[in-house]
């Protein structure tokens, strides 16, 4: 029986990865090209689903108005306006929200500055490649 040669006892793993603040937390950013697990932002499809939940409640009657829905809700009605716009969503936008597919520089409050409201232009300020994180 031949000796192999013995491992070493310590060994250094290099993983590129930094860690930036969003939210509040820290989130890690895998360099471009590494594979990474989608991650649901619960804060975001929250926020989507009381939207829709909203415009539904307005939609059927069971409100005549914002002011109302915020009354019921005990929400200022600022924010619920400002929340209630997200149900202007693109489907495409609203499905990568959902499912965590969306780009990490997606986050509430940007979602809660003015948006353009047609489709096609929403996916390609929300959903393109060219948004970066890094350059804002």
């Amino acid at each position: 029986m031949t000796r192999a040669t013995p491992a070493p006892e310590t060994v250094t793993v290099h993983v590129p990865f930094r860690l930036v603040k969003r939210g509040g937390r820290k989130e890690m950013h895998l360099p471009d090209g590494a594979s990474r697990q989608h991650k649901i932002d619960n804060t975001l499809v929250k926020a989507v689903a009381r939207a829709f939940r909203w415009k539904r409640m307005l939609e059927t009657g069971e409100f005549a108005s914002i002011s109302e829905v915020a009354r019921s809700e005990g929400i200022a009605f600022t924010y619920m306006a400002r929340v209630l716009r997200l149900s202007l969503l693109s489907p495409e936008v609203v499905d990568a929200i959902m499912s965590g597919q969306h780009h990490s520089h997606i986050s509430l409050a940007k979602l809660m500055d003015p948006f353009p409201l047609n489709w096609a232009e929403q996916e390609t300020f929300w959903l393109s490649e060219r948004q970066n994180p890094e350059s804002e």
